[in-house]
Parts: C-alpha cells; sequence; structure tokens
C-alpha cells in the first residue's frame, strides 16, 4: 500500500484528538498532548488576541506545507493568519496567509519539530517559525525563509520576551511557559 493511502486510512480511523500527519514520505501518529504543552498553546493564544485582534488564532488546523512530505500535510500546534483564511470545508489548508507557525515540543514529536518541519516550513515560504523546545528549555524564532531553510534564527532561554518581526510586531512573554 503506497505511504499515501496508508496516511488517509491512519487519518479516517485515529481517535479524536490524536494527530496525524506525513512528514517527508513518513506516517506520524502523535497522542493528544499533555497539559503543560496546552497551558503553553493557550498562553502563547491568549497573547496574540492580547496584540493583534485582526489575526486569527488556529489550533488544530491542517496546512498543506508542498515538500514537508508527498502529500505535504501538517497540522501544527498554532496558526496565525489574518482571520477568515481558512473559511472553507477542506481539512488541509494553502500555507500562503500564514504569518507564523507555531510547535511545542513533545518526546515523540520534538525531533520533527526540529528538522523536518522546520524544512517544511522554510519551503512553504512561511515568515515565522516559533519552537518552543520544552527540553532545551528555549524558544526559537526562525525567520527570513531561504529555499530549505530560514536566514536567521534567534534563541532565546524560556522566561525571556521574544520579539515578533513585522507585519506581527509584538513581543511573545515566555516568562508564563
Amino acid at each position: 500500500m503506497p505511504v499515501e493511502e496508508a496516511f488517509v486510512m491512519f487519518s479516517a480511523v485515529a481517535p479524536k484528538g490524536w494527530r496525524v500527519e506525513l512528514i517527508e514520505g513518513e506516517i506520524h501518529v502523535t497522542p493528544p498532548a499533555n497539559g503543560e504543552h496546552e497551558e503553553i498553546v493557550s498562553e502563547l493564544t491568549g497573547q496574540v488576541r492580547d496584540h493583534r485582534k485582526d489575526l486569527g488564532r488556529y489550533t488544530g488546523i491542517g496546512l498543506y506545507v508542498p515538500g514537508a512530505s508527498v502529500s505535504g500535510q501538517v497540522q501544527p500546534d498554532l496558526v496565525l493568519a489574518p482571520k477568515g483564511s481558512f473559511d472553507n470545508e477542506e481539512r488541509y489548508h494553502d500555507a500562503s496567509p500564514v504569518l507564523l507557525v507555531v510547535e511545542v515540543t513533545s518526546k515523540s514529536t520534538g525531533d520533527n519539530d526540529r528538522h523536518k518541519k522546520l524544512l517544511g516550513y522554510a519551503r512553504a515560504g512561511i515568515p515565522a517559525y516559533l519552537l518552543i523546545d520544552r527540553k532545551a528549555g528555549c524558544v526559537v524564532l526562525h525567520t527570513e525563509p531561504e529555499g530549505e531553510t530560514y536566514g536567521r534564527q534567534e534563541i532565546f532561554k524560556l522566561s525571556k520576551t521574544v520579539p515578533l518581526p513585522e507585519p506581527l510586531g509584538f513581543e511573545i512573554d515566555t516568562s508564563q511557559f
């Protein structure tokens, strides 16, 4: 069975809350996030709302990220895009309106977030990728996508303030993470 067919099958039967992604030709099935993970995502969405009411804060939305895999289907922890960017019935959406993707590492997904998704998001031209790396105790902001990588990487210790570039133009306070 081709990997794309297996991906569709796993996606159809995955229990509620489980995430199924096809990343660089490999199927990844991830259990629901733990409380700490969700607290971080919740805090981030609240800070975005406080600074940019014009942006949609999407959790659980699928993106089509060409080059991340044969199908290019991923599901970031948080996506920031203009409101209404994904106002359709599709499961996976074009990534062109995305301003920022956020991944919060877990034991089972950390390597994908640090490497494979980084490549996919850069290839898709997503302007900013914020990686909350719980294992390393830091936040990595990737900006200026250039082909298969980002031209700029800034590392901040958890508990510091992370300035997001324009067109976002506000700061994330990680002291609550």
